[in-house]
């Protein structure tokens, strides 16, 4: 092995001109600022908000649950183990295409990735019953929060498996609808199975889809501090689909 004493290092940069010791200069500026941001994303904590996906899990009334159905069995002598999955499109956590409930909207493998990834806003809203216009009015949103993620007594329900659905969740009104719309929202995320009230029409996703706003359903919430986080929502690349399972993680911010 070779050893270069520091001195002679910078007296044979010194002979290779200014610019190599410029180009020397930025690559230990750039070491020295990068190093500590990559220190902190590897003490962040991620955050799985998505719900698992089980025999007997709660399911929109009329939709046909889901079956994880054995093809396959090396019990049985085959060489290795298949399953096949048989579900709707919004079974547990999952992301709604336009098309879902605007008959000219688009479909899930037209969903902009970059609304679904980046910072976003985890507000909690414990004590209401419905979310209105109000509701959202009254929270303390930092300046240009366009991701937001409403968590309320809903995700108990997740975290305690709960499996049978429960009509009187938490969702929100059209007036809420447009409230996000009018604060430039981009993505809203809700603690069940819909954005609307059971019972309501579709005024609510309509306003929402129109208006090209993210909507993602079905998370769990559960102990999620309100704050920032970033977002990180990948649904299913399901061609021509009104909808798509997705993973959904946080992962904590560190501060700068």
């Amino acid at each position: 092995m070779i050893v270069v004493m520091p001195c002679v290092t910078e007296y044979f940069m010194e002979m290779l001109g200014p610019r190599t010791m410029q180009i020397r200069r930025l690559t230990v500026s750039v070491a020295s600022n990068i190093l500590p941001v990559l220190r902190r994303k590897s003490l962040s904590e991620i955050i799985d908000i998505s719900v698992p996906l089980l025999p007997r899990m709660p399911v929109w009334p009329g939709d046909g649950g889901i079956r994880i159905v054995p093809v396959k069995r090396m019990a049985t002598g085959d060489k290795n183990n298949l399953s096949r999955l048989d579900c709707g499109v919004h079974t547990g956590t999952h992301v709604d295409a336009p098309w879902h409930f605007l008959e000219d909207g688009s479909t899930a493998e037209q969903l902009p990735l970059d609304a679904m990834l980046g910072e976003a806003f985890v507000a909690y809203l414990p004590e209401v019953d419905v979310i209105t216009a109000e509701t959202l009015a009254r929270l303390t949103l930092p300046n240009g929060t366009t991701r937001l993620l409403l968590r309320t007594r809903n995700s108990e329900l997740w975290e305690t498996g709960v499996t049978e659905f429960k009509k009187d969740f938490v969702a929100l009104t059209s007036d809420a609808a447009q409230w996000l719309v009018d604060q430039g929202i981009r993505l809203i995320g809700v603690d069940y199975l819909s954005v609307h009230r059971y019972g309501d029409g579709p005024l609510t996703h309509q306003i929402l889809l129109r208006a090209g706003l993210i909507i993602v359903e079905g998370l769990n919430l559960t102990g999620v501090a309100p704050g920032k986080y970033e977002l990180i929502c990948l649904p299913l690349r399901l061609n021509g689909a009104d909808g798509a399972p997705a993973r959904v993680v946080l992962r904590t911010l560190s501060p700068s």
